[in-house]
């Protein structure tokens, strides 16, 4: 019989200790030590005894004749492109995202529409009781897809009914962190439970063959909440994100075993719940004329799909001793690199100035390729000159003042001419096939300088 010992598990980061604190030494959260029971070996394979001897498994080369997974199709173009084309047989999906985000609307989206094109779904809360989820499908209009509902926390009974009749496809937890498994000793939410309720769906959904999505809450700092474990037991991560001022969402792909990562679908969310956005460059572009000082185009990627967004900035005097620097939708110590190579290598004295950075549409930049284009809308706030219309920009700085090449500058341009983009600024010694636009290429941030502000020193 498994011998129970007594520990004590930080609830924020997972870290193990042998006495109760109040402050994790890991992550350094207060109060999040919580004691926990954990089943340790039988007695007979304690110190001093040997274990069993063990199967000899067989071992194979690396050629081999594998047929990729077949793929399940939800019909939402950007759900799948998110997922890396569809749903994989057999896979474990986690997504997370804040409280009324939109996960639980999203996934009951895309479980209706496999439903209704022949796939077995069912659809687990334990947050939420049939009457709610059933009210929530009413309204978006999905009533009269063959979706089964169940509402339940106990690990032991869901498995059972998962296991009972006709196997299905599709599986959707939400969310793990009400799942509890009843030879834990710990409340729902807990470490140990969030582990052991995972493992054994992942277990299920790989001796089943069954696609099986769970859904997790995050904590304040926007990480899925539990041991980080769970994200590397499943096959891949998915983030909900949106700011709640705009009616954007970004579904974004983190990991991926079976496609790649950095993948987003972009949705937009309606009274009918949330819209498919199949152009996002045009989205968060917005109203954008080209003739305002301070703002610019950046043709960014996320993942494989090309975006134009706006960038916008203001350079102000500052009345304070220390001047303000406020940063919405990107890297804020990017941003003071990039001042401070502008202050260093052209001299334009930024940092006596209140500087206020905004990427517009609630999108979040992180690709250095965004260098270039922040830059440029500093300049132009500064010196007052708006940037040639139709023009674009992308590009890393460095902090020698040159301007270093970035990848997929061919799908950046190609997007940048279909929006009617004319022009393109980016750094030399940089290999594409722009014919459609007039491609400027510099090879330091002075002469980005020049070009946006000839005048900006008096000459």
């Amino acid at each position: 019989m498994a011998k129970a010992r007594r520990t004590y598990v930080c609830q924020s980061c997972g870290s193990v200790t042998s006495k109760w604190m109040g402050q994790c030494e890991s992550c350094g959260e207060w109060n999040s030590i919580i004691e926990e029971t954990d089943q340790s070996l039988p007695s007979g394979l304690g110190k001093g005894s040997s274990p069993a001897r063990g199967t000899v498994i067989d071992l194979g080369d690396l050629r081999g004749e594998e047929t990729p997974p077949a793929r399940m199709m939800s019909g939402m173009a950007e759900f799948d492109r998110a997922c890396g084309g569809g749903l994989v047989p057999g896979s474990a999906t986690l997504i997370g995202g804040d409280p009324g985000i939109g996960k639980s609307t999203i996934l009951l989206q895309a479980m209706a529409r496999l439903a209704g094109s022949g796939h077995r779904t069912i659809y687990i809360s334990g947050e939420e009781s049939t009457s709610q989820v059933r009210m929530r499908a009413k309204r978006l209009g999905l009533e009269d897809n063959p979706v089964k509902l169940g509402s339940e926390t106990n690990l032991r009974n869901i498995i059972a009914t998962l296991e009972h009749g006709d196997l299905p496809q599709v599986v959707v937890i939400d969310s793990i962190q009400t799942m509890f498994a009843d030879t834990i000793e710990s409340a729902p939410g807990t470490v140990a439970q969030v582990r052991t309720c995972a493992q054994e769906l992942i277990r299920f959904a790989k001796r089943r063959n069954v696609a099986v999505v769970l859904v997790g809450h995050v904590t304040k700092d926007g990480q899925i909440a539990g041991p980080r474990v769970l994200e590397h037991m499943v096959d891949t991560v998915l983030y909900f994100e949106g700011d709640r001022g705009h009616q954007f969402r970004i579904l974004r792909a983190v990991k991926n075993r079976f496609g790649g990562t950095d993948e987003i679908g972009v949705f937009e969310m309606s009274d009918m719940g949330l819209q498919e956005v199949h152009n996002p460059s045009t989205l968060f572009l917005g109203n954008h004329t080209g003739d305002v000082a301070g703002s610019a185009v950046f043709a960014g990627m996320e993942g494989s799909r090309p975006m134009l967004v706006e960038i916008q900035a203001l350079v102000a005097p500052s009345s304070l001793g220390t001047p303000r620097r406020a940063v919405v939708g990107w890297d804020s110590g990017r941003l003071s690199m990039i001042i401070a190579v502008l202050d260093a290598r052209c001299g334009l004295g930024l940092g006596a100035f209140d500087i206020y950075l905004n990427v517009a549409g609630g999108l979040r930049i992180s690709e250095p390729a965004a260098d270039m284009a922040v830059a440029a809308a500093l300049i132009s706030s500064l010196s007052g000159y708006s940037i040639a219309k139709n023009t674009v920009l992308f590009g890393e700085i460095s902090l020698s003042g040159e301007l270093r090449p970035v990848g997929q500058a061919d799908a950046r341009l190609k997007e940048s001419a279909k929006l009617g983009f004319e022009q393109a600024y980016i750094p030399a010694n940089i290999k594409h096939k722009g014919k459609d636009l007039r491609v400027v290429e510099l090879d330091e941030i002075r002469k980005l300088v020049d070009l946006i502000a000839v005048d900006l020193e008096g000459n």
